[in-house]
């Protein structure tokens, strides 16, 4: 085969995995690395040299950047203000929160930029009267439409990168503000006018919150068809056992959410003691409600309304979490972390791309992003809010104050932006010596500030970058070049155009931004070369293209981020995310033309 082949069939495979899920997007990478090293298609200097270029020291810069700044408490008072200053009401309030998180995001990652103000707008939309889901995804919104008008966004970092491989020009820090500024806020124009209308009314715990009807709480939850009530047999097997001998979890798959003994509801503990009588609210899969061992130990009874009236009594409330970015949290289970145990709050369900989890719940390994709908107490909140790894959805976050460190860090950050846009050509080396300043004055130590960088990221794309070395020097980038101009280059530049931004869309809804761009971006450089086309210009329409991640929940972490707490769907995203994407689509081709001449 020859070195073209071998490359494609790669980068085929490389594809099916992303797509079909079926493994992580940054092992995948590192795997198409090795593949291109030891395949001799890339000498070993090449297959690492993903490791040592510019655009990763950029990114690992810009991750501790923005944690010394969210330390500094500046962001926080920078993204509260934003929202208090443009007032209460639905269209100003959506406003507020994506003008803050816009602004946030030209600063630091997207993902940095929202896990800032989610946990906030639980509690000034409540204090608003507006619905938390009017706000959520708004707020991821906001920060993908920022980071299109800044370097400091991963993909924009690796075209730059790309476009240093082809011996050209990168971007300076600024390059993008004039075409992703007028983006960014017809965007926000959108959400305001149109785009709201189109959002869910309300998060199922709101409904909840606002009196509404439990039974609806337990259908959106579709939590209903999984409740049974069961009376314990008097002198039965489980009569004078405790709960954690009862076995009802380990041997039958039943999670006992409530336990009430007559007028009393008892709490749920492994010490509590079961006796006859007892009449227990119980969530279970249909085909495990009721085996026949326990049939001499517990009496199915009618659904009843106990099962609502449990829900709403005042020392119980429902209290909703999400697990934070970079979470510790993530990939262990519920009994690994004793969950139960540690906060006193029991895990009704967990919702994930669109869908409730309801039982076989402890042996789930969390996700980033997973809603989990909690049954607890006040002692619960407390506990909670002890927990960096999650973020509650019920209150305001805690102001922080701003000390003289702040203030020095604050001004770090400033001076490194000034000198990154004076000194272009000297961006990496800029940034990270901000980075190490922020070290040096201890605004964190090394291992706060290793923990701040998203390593995940950054091996993808340091694992991808290597691709665009490969098309490059076996041709296939040429190929496929020819390929779209025998196709689209009679048709004029401005339709080459439309076609490799239409395409670099397309990808970005279902893989990684990064991942879709390196393959992308080389192969639009070449077609623009071949036709006398400005090739900045083209990757500059390809890098803004592929942060139009918004039709899909899987575009873009921030989108799964908030998906489990604001109760949306995948129908959602795509109600929402056409028409922006095809608004800001034509945007792009009629703005792009006049900042930045294609041909």
């Amino acid at each position: 085969m020859s070195q073209i082949s071998i490359t494609l069939l790669f980068l085929f495979i490389a594809a099916l995995l992303l797509l079909g899920n079926i493994l992580r997007a940054d092992i995948v990478a590192l795997m198409l690395m090795l593949a291109l090293g030891l395949s001799g298609i890339l000498t070993p200097q090449e297959a690492f040299s993903g490791f040592s270029r510019s655009a990763v020291i950029i990114m690992l810069s810009a991750f501790v950047l923005a944690e010394g700044l969210r330390r500094s408490g500046m962001t926080e008072r920078m993204g509260l203000f934003i929202i208090k200053l443009f007032g209460q009401g639905e269209k100003r309030l959506i406003f507020g929160v994506m003008t803050a998180s816009a602004v946030l995001s030209l600063f630091m990652n997207n993902i940095a930029a929202a896990s800032l103000l989610f946990p906030s707008l639980s509690g000034v939309a409540r204090r608003s009267k507006v619905s938390s889901s009017k706000l959520l995804m708004p707020l991821a919104f906001g920060t993908i439409l920022g980071g299109m008008a800044t370097l400091l966004t991963t993909t924009n970092i690796v075209v730059g990168g790309l476009l240093h491989d082809a011996k050209l020009p990168g971007f300076a820090l600024t390059d993008f503000a004039p075409i992703g500024l007028p983006l960014a806020l017809a965007g926000i124009l959108f959400m305001v006018l149109w785009g709201r209308r189109l959002l869910p009314n309300q998060s199922p715990a709101q409904r909840h919150e606002e009196g509404e009807e439990t039974d609806d709480l337990l259908n959106t939850y579709q939590l209903s068809e999984r409740l049974v009530r069961a009376k314990i047999c008097k002198g039965g097997s489980l009569d004078g056992i405790t709960l954690a001998k009862s076995g009802l979890r380990e041997k039958h798959n039943l999670n006992v959410i409530a336990v009430q003994r007559g007028r009393t509801t008892l709490p749920i503990e492994a010490k509590t003691v079961l006796k006859g009588g007892d009449i227990l609210l119980i969530m279970a899969r249909p085909e495990d409600s009721m085996p026949e061992s326990l049939k001499d130990m517990l009496d199915v009874l009618p659904s009843g309304e106990w099962q609502q009236d449990y829900l709403s009594t005042p020392d119980m409330k429902l209290i909703e979490t999400a697990i934070a970015p970079r979470s510790h949290l993530a990939s262990l289970t519920l009994q690994e972390i004793r969950f139960e145990q540690k906060f006193n709050a029991k895990v009704l369900a967990v919702w994930r791309r669109g869908r409730s989890i309801r039982t076989r719940l402890a042996d789930l390994p969390l996700e980033f992003g997973d809603g989990l709908l909690l049954q607890g107490t006040e002692k619960s909140l407390g506990l909670l809010r002890t927990e960096p790894g999650l973020m509650l959805l019920a209150e305001s976050a805690p102001s922080t104050r701003m000390t003289l460190r702040g203030w020095f860090t604050t001004l770090i950050m400033a001076g490194t932006l000034f000198l990154a846009v004076a000194f272009p050509n000297l961006i990496a080396e800029i940034m990270l010596s901000g980075a190490v300043a922020m070290v040096l004055i201890r605004t964190m130590n090394m291992d706060q500030a290793y923990r701040a960088i998203d390593w995940r990221s950054l091996f993808l794309v340091a694992g991808m970058l290597p691709v665009g070395v490969a098309l490059n020097k076996t041709g296939a980038s040429t190929l496929f070049a020819n390929a779209i101009l025998s196709s689209l280059g009679g048709a004029g530049h401005l339709v080459l155009l439309a076609g490799f931004v239409l395409l670099t869309v397309a990808m970005t809804q279902i893989i990684n931004g990064a991942a879709a761009v390196t393959v992308v971006a080389p192969i639009a450089i070449a077609a623009a070369q071949q036709v006398g086309m400005e090739p900045r210009s083209m990757a500059m329409a390809v890098a803004l293209a592929s942060s139009m991640a918004f039709m899909s929940p899987l575009g873009h972490s921030v989108n799964v981020m908030v998906m489990g707490a604001g109760g949306y769907t995948f129908k959602d995203y795509a109600r929402v995310g056409v028409p922006l994407t095809i608004i800001l689509v034509i945007l792009l081709l009629v703005i792009l033309p006049y900042i930045m001449p294609i041909g």
